[in-house]
């Protein structure tokens, strides 16, 4: 699934962005995102039965870009029915950024090759959250998580020292299918 990545229009965080961050934001309705070209969702069927998840996620994405860098931001949501209190809510469970330079080393960054298929994986923090029978479970995948973290140029240069002409539009490709299954792990209670 293919997306552009543009650094001058970054996928907000919070429906009324700006520079105080309110701490709604931890379970904000993601709805004000639809229809955003640089947000991949994926949504379950309504579930049979509540599901429990506990543990960390485990984040595993098959990517390729146009350029040498990129952020990947994965958000894990419960999206209720339409005939509860809340109805249609997506509600935001557990969200992470990982910096692509990243993905193997924090101490020793490296850029990605452009056009070649690469793994980043990461762990998101520990959840401990039931889906409700009827509810339906969404990720969403998207390169930028803005204010809440800074715009990425999506080139592998010196963050804090390019040149605003450095900040460029990346293709990103998330890979979804037998021979790259990018996948969300975590332990489910039976």
């Amino acid at each position: 699934s293919p997306y552009v990545s543009d650094p001058s229009d970054p996928v907000p965080y919070y429906e009324a962005s700006g520079l105080r961050r309110p701490k709604e934001y931890m379970v904000a309705d993601q709805r004000f995102l639809s229809g955003r070209p640089d947000v991949l969702t994926f949504v379950s069927e309504p579930l049979e039965e509540d599901m429990t998840f506990v543990g960390p996620v485990d984040a595993d994405l098959e990517v390729m870009l146009s350029t040498t860098d990129a952020d990947f931001v994965v958000k894990l949501i419960d999206v209720w029915p339409d005939n509860t209190e809340y109805p249609g809510y997506q509600m935001l469970v557990r969200g992470d950024i990982m910096r692509g330079r990243y993905r193997r080393s924090f101490s020793a960054p490296e850029p990605f090759t452009p056009g070649k298929p690469t793994e980043v994986a990461f762990t998101m923090p520990d959840i401990a959250h039931t889906f409700r029978k009827g509810h339906r479970i969404m990720v969403q995948v998207q390169s930028s998580w803005f204010p809440l973290a800074d715009r990425n140029p999506q080139q592998f240069v010196d963050i804090y020292r390019c040149a605003a002409s450095d900040f460029i539009p990346c293709d990103v490709r998330i890979y979804h299918d037998r021979r790259r299954p990018s996948r969300l792990e975590v332990l489910r209670l039976r």
